[in-house]
């Protein structure tokens, strides 16, 4: 991969990954409810799980859903309703500062995992391989995972101080909780609209 073609691809990488999408608007959320700090661990599963999902598409792994047809609306069926959770788990976040523990940010491994049910990195991670790394090369394949190492930590950190600095003003519980149902109703709305575009 030639150098220009690297830096085009680092285009592609950020502007895919930088705008709204579940990933964001959950760490954007996790940031206002939880700060920064708790939530780490989400970020490091988003930054580091989504490059290892490319690596995997890469590899072959859409195959599968050539041999076994069956799993494509298996895996629709299963972002769904993980996502519908995730949307409920959003509007049961506490006001920062509470001591009510019923919201929790996600763990690195729930981060991770979310990546095989995100509809919108499914659909990034086919558009890099075939534009980027079309051969299968192995190289063409890691350079693909090292533009979403670097271009994901920029965003990862980015939707996640964002969301900080929107504690300021969710002190309120009212204001607070018109924050996460609107952030639930935008996560939900991502995913109508990411199912809308795969048909």
């Amino acid at each position: 991969m030639t150098f220009d073609i690297f830096l085009a691809l680092m285009g592609f990488a950020l502007a895919s990954v930088g705008t709204p999408g579940p990933n964001n608007l959950m760490l954007m959320t996790s940031g206002a409810n939880f700060g920064w700090r708790r939530t780490l661990p989400h970020i490091f599963g988003v930054w580091l799980g989504f490059p290892a999902m490319a690596f995997g598409v890469g590899l072959g792994i859409m195959q599968l859903f050539d041999t076994w047809p069956i799993l494509e609306p298996a895996l629709k069926t299963i972002s769904i309703a993980y996502m519908l959770w995730l949307a409920w788990k959003i509007t049961k976040a506490s006001a920062p500062g509470e001591g009510n523990t019923s919201g929790k940010p996600l763990t690195f491994l729930q981060a991770s995992a979310f990546q095989w049910v995100n509809p919108k990195a499914w659909a990034m991670a086919l558009s890099a391989i075939t534009i980027y790394a079309a051969d299968r090369d192995l190289g063409s394949i890691l350079f693909v995972v090292l533009a979403y190492v670097i271009c994901g930590c920029f965003s990862t950190n980015t939707w996640t101080l964002l969301g900080v600095k929107l504690r300021i003003y969710l002190t309120n519980p009212r204001r607070l909780q018109i924050f996460n149902w609107s952030m639930a109703a935008l996560l939900i709305g991502s995913l109508a609209y990411t199912l809308a575009l795969s048909h």
